[in-house]
């Protein structure tokens, strides 16, 4: 069992930054691949980063590539999503997600691996204003 805590949400003008942090707790040595997510009301959860903990391997949407960095603290159990030049179209609620024993191939998958991602945290809110 794997729990999730999130932090870091909140509001800033088109063109801010903001990082938000999620830490794991509980069977941390089995997960391979941590994921963060973001839905709009009424919208599909749609992945935005990933991270194959085994190597720090990450991947990006094509929407935020250069502009989010995942990376992680081992020590803290904790991985982090920097957002710089956000935009307004990055106004979602945004989740942390793990997966134990997951392949690399499939925690690339941002498109297809929603399903492959048992654990979620209870999600942290951001806003960009114009």
């Amino acid at each position: 069992q794997v729990e999730l805590v999130e932090s870091g949400g909140g509001s800033v003008p088109a063109g801010g930054s903001l990082r938000l942090s999620c830490t794991a707790s509980g069977d941390t040595v089995s997960i391979s691949c941590m994921g963060w997510f973001r839905q709009a009301p009424g919208k599909e959860r749609e992945g935005v980063a990933s991270i194959y903990t085994r190597d720090g391997s990450t991947y990006y949407s094509d929407s935020v590539k250069g502009r989010f960095t995942m990376s992680q603290d081992n020590a803290k159990n904790t991985m982090y999503l920097q957002m710089n030049t956000l935009k307004p179209e990055d106004t979602d609620m945004y989740y942390c997600a793990a997966s134990q024993w997951l392949p690399r191939h499939r925690c690339e998958a941002l498109d297809t691996n929603r399903a492959d991602f048992a654990y979620w945290g209870q999600g942290t809110h951001v806003t960009v204003s114009s």
